[in-house]
């Protein structure tokens, strides 16, 4: 990689930093928060789910402006929207009523999803027209990106609990939106050039993937992201909650530090193995056909696991937290290997030409899991607890394998 692409890279990767520390902060504050207000697994989820559809909708139309007008353009915008939202939320009048807060709250987390998926459609993109072509620089380059950003979502989680535990809920959202702008006005000043700019004319119709094998991984990917979020979203965290706190403030603050601090340390632990993906599975994926195989070997290892762990919550052994906790790490390491081989073969797959248009197919299918985990996690546990909320994951996990398998 030349100096002016590695500059490039680094600012791209700051900017992305910046951007995932907020949103795994925000998405803490709002779940926790409005939980202690008394809203239910069901509502919880309603907060989430416009989050998880304009990042659909975002995805399919930011490729191609991306491709339009520029990675840089869509990468700043990104930012800037994020901002906007966090400083929306900060306007939330607790002596509203529930149905006015939740719109309020969906309106603002839909400009949130914006936001999220313009900053890493741009930023995936980048990679791919930057990353070396020998060896398994691609490969390298990539994981390196998705899991340090994992990674720094997860100290955002555990930010995000611990500001609202701390400062409250309107300091912290102001905090983190001064922030962002530091943040944005560094990159705005600094960013050097090496991205591509738009060509005139791209038109809409071109963000439907030519690849049967794009359509295939981005439909293995909708069930992968669905089986994660299923249990995820709401289910973990409200059961966490139900089982740390007896209802005092104290309690109930030594509960948010502790829900932070899990799922802080298994966004980080995944964003670990995943950078370090092509390190680890170095063997089996010197070949895009190895990296197939590899996919579809890893993505069935991860139907086991919600299926022990449905299994443990049904019989309720003693200590069965630690075995929860336990279990619920051995699913993110899984899940970082597969996760990291998606996000290399969707690149592997595309041609530079229509990379941006590519990628943001690619992660409509993300934001589609999402969307579908999000309001399976809240639905399943309010049915059944935890354990259906894993045993949904169990089956979302084997149809990403049975789609997995259509790759060729």
């Amino acid at each position: 990689m030349s100096a002016s692409g590695i500059k490039a890279y680094v600012a791209v990767t700051a900017a992305y930093w910046a951007f995932m520390l907020t949103d795994g902060a925000l998405r803490m504050l709002v779940l926790l928060h409005f939980h202690t207000l008394g809203y239910s697994p069901v509502q919880l989820a309603y907060l989430f789910l416009l989050y998880e559809v304009m990042g659909i909708v975002t995805n399919l139309s930011a490729g191609w402006l991306a491709a339009r007008f520029g990675l840089t353009s869509t990468l700043y915008a990104g930012l800037g929207l994020q901002i906007v939202a966090l400083l929306a939320l900060s306007m939330l009048d607790p002596g509203w009523q529930i149905a006015t807060s939740v719109v309020f709250v969906m309106l603002v987390q839909s400009l949130s999803g914006v936001a999220k998926d313009l900053a890493k459609m741009s930023s995936k993109s980048a990679v791919k027209l930057l990353a070396p072509e020998e060896g398994q620089g691609l490969f390298r380059w990539v994981a390196l990106l998705t899991g340090s950003k994992n990674a720094v979502k997860g100290v955002g989680f555990f930010l995000g609990a611990a500001l609202l535990a701390l400062v409250g809920f309107r300091p912290a959202v102001l905090a983190m939106a001064a922030l962002l702008t530091l943040i944005l006005i560094a990159v705005l000043v600094f960013m050097p050039p090496g991205l591509p700019g738009g060509v005139k004319g791209t038109k809409f119709s071109a963000v439907w993937p030519t690849d049967r094998n794009i359509r295939n991984l981005s439909l293995a990917r909708v069930f992968l992201f669905a089986a994660r979020d299923s249990w995820f979203v709401v289910g973990i965290p409200v059961f966490f909650y139900a089982v740390l706190s007896d209802g005092t403030p104290e309690s109930a603050r030594r509960a948010f530090f502790m829900i932070g601090t899990f799922m802080a340390v298994w966004i980080i632990f995944y964003g670990i193995i995943q950078a370090n993906a092509s390190k680890l599975l170095a063997r089996s994926t010197t070949t895009v056909p190895d990296t197939i195989a590899a996919n579809q070997r890893w993505v069935g290892l991860l139907t086991f696991i919600p299926v022990i762990l449905t299994v443990a919550l049904l019989l309720q052994p003693p200590g069965i937290v630690p075995v929860v906790v336990v279990g619920l790490l051995v699913f993110g390491g899984v899940f970082a290997l597969n996760s990291a081989l998606h996000s290399y073969l969707v690149l592997a797959f595309s041609k530079s030409e229509r990379v941006t248009m590519d990628v943001g197919f690619y992660y409509m299918a993300n934001a589609s899991g999402r969307l579908l985990g999000t309001f399976l996690s809240g639905v399943s546990y309010q049915l059944g607890g935890v354990s259906a909320c894993l045993g949904v994951s169990a089956f979302l996990t084997a149809l990403s394998w049975v789609s997995a398998r259509r790759i060729r």
